[in-house]
């Protein structure tokens, strides 16, 4: 099945829940990429075991196919003071949820309580700010459907799946905020700032 081999199957089947598939994510070590940037498939992930936001994202969605729900990304975007971060989305009883492959202590796992993608997408905001403690949330993408990429095998792609990462980056982003409202957020208290350098992986 999508070119999973039987050892695959069996271990993405295993993870039969959004929290499991999170409890996953988070026994993996965070990919520094210290051979150069990657963007993982499914597969290598798994055997590499090894992960940034949007390939732990991709394997995420690939195992909440296999539970009958279509693999949804969402590209959450900030100002060029700060990184993106991508991750898996997931419905339970009418409501959305989030699951994050992150090495921070902010960003993580979101409960399915959220009415819209937008809701969802407004939880991260107060914790997505940088070093310096600016709040950088900007936008959004509309939730990405990787079946769109089938063809291209990027399930169990051996080379890196920088064809998602782009569509990710070139797709209708939704604007969260005014100039206005940037113009008077204020910054990050320096307790928050500390807490949000906390790690999960040195």
């Amino acid at each position: 099945m999508y070119g999973l081999t039987k050892d695959e199957l069996r271990l993405l089947r295993g993870l039969d829940s959004p929290g499991k598939i999170q409890d996953y994510l988070d026994r993996i070590p965070n990919n520094r990429e210290p051979e150069g940037d990657t963007c993982l498939s499914p597969r290598s992930v798994i055997r590499e075991r090894r992960a940034h936001c949007i390939e732990g994202a991709m394997l995420a969605a690939l195992a909440l196919r296999l539970r009958g729900q279509p693999p949804l990304l969402l590209d959450l975007t900030s100002s060029p003071r700060d990184f993106d971060h991508v991750v898996a989305l997931f419905k339970r009883h009418g409501c959305w949820g989030a699951i994050s492959k992150t090495n921070h202590a902010v960003l993580r796992y979101r409960e399915p309580v959220y009415r819209t993608v937008r809701e969802l997408v407004l939880s991260y905001f107060h914790e997505y700010f940088n070093e310096g403690g600016y709040k950088t949330l900007r936008s959004y993408s509309p939730p990405v459907n990787l079946s769109r990429f089938d063809k291209l095998g990027w399930a169990t792609n051996e080379d890196d799946n920088w064809f998602v990462a782009q569509y990710l980056a070139d797709v209708r982003h939704i604007p969260l905020l005014t100039r206005s409202q940037i113009a008077t957020l204020r910054k990050a208290h320096p307790t928050e700032i500390k807490a949000g350098e906390i790690t999960e992986w040195k």
